[in-house]
């Protein structure tokens, strides 16, 4: 299915919602839409030893949080490397990647942020092809608020499902650590109770799926996405949808995906 225009969309809700679920479907159905990980890019840049992944790493080795501003220029030097956001002088003026200046206003970016954030601005491409799906940021409102600067999100799914039924999920959830392999006692259970129908070898419980420890993450979920909502609601590109299932929620975001984007 072909779209019209770029989409530029985040999914929000609650551990264990089924964001995954729905991103790999948005993905399979729309093959113009690519996926950008947060973390995916923090891996890839310190595998590769970018000046980027450099600095990285050295925060990640000192048990330090990876800042914003990071994770802002690994997305941007994506976005930018991709073709996808062009930029532009304060008079206007566009730089494609291929000019001398853009590779030095990026050069630039990427070695001192602050800096380059006063001469040189970010204009998305609309091409179809430059659609994406961004996993793992923002996740508060202050970083959506930084993100505006580099990319204007389209769309923001906030995907919402009662507590009690992820709870119900969470409460039947087995896993085969080495493959990854994820069943669920209550709709995808092993055909051998505790055993992954690969390989035979016994299931474990994540240390995270039991009552307590979600509804902690529940709460501090609710506290940062209620004002990152809010931002985009303000925005006008919030979409809410409410589901008990992956299979109830999917074609109500496929319709309003193709409303918005499709011909």
């Amino acid at each position: 299915m072909r779209l019209r225009r770029a989409a530029r969309v985040i999914l929000v809700g609650a551990p264990g919602v089924g964001k995954g679920t729905q991103s790999e479907r948005l993905l399979d159905r729309f093959p113009q839409l690519s996926s950008i990980s947060s973390g995916d890019l923090l891996r890839l840049n310190v595998k590769q030893r970018t000046p980027l992944g450099i600095k990285v790493e050295r925060t990640i080795k000192a048990g330090e949080l990876v800042p914003d501003d990071l994770i802002l220029r690994l997305i941007r030097n994506e976005l930018n490397q991709r073709g996808w956001i062009f930029s532009t002088h304060p008079a206007g003026n566009v730089m494609t990647l291929a000019s001398s200046s853009a590779i030095a206003e990026v050069a630039s970016f990427i070695s001192s942020p602050t800096h380059s954030r006063g001469h040189v601005q970010a204009q998305p491409s609309d091409d179809p092809a430059a659609s994406f799906l961004l996993d793992g940021f923002p996740r508060t409102a202050v970083q959506a608020a930084q993100l505006d600067h580099i990319v204007p999100i389209n769309m923001v799914v906030s995907i919402k499902t009662p507590v009690d039924v992820i709870m119900g999920r969470i409460s039947g959830r087995w896993v085969h650590e080495p493959s990854g392999r994820v069943y669920n006692t209550n709709f995808n259970a092993p055909k051998v109770a505790g055993h992954d129908d690969i390989t035979g070898e016994p299931l474990t419980r994540r240390p995270d799926d039991n009552e307590e420890v979600y509804r902690a993450r529940f709460r501090k979920f609710e506290e940062t996405s209620e004002p990152l909502l809010d931002h985009y609601a303000q925005k006008g590109v919030l979409w809410e949808v409410n589901g008990m299932s992956s299979d109830e929620i999917s074609p109500k975001l496929f319709r309003e995906f193709e409303r918005r984007f499709v011909d």
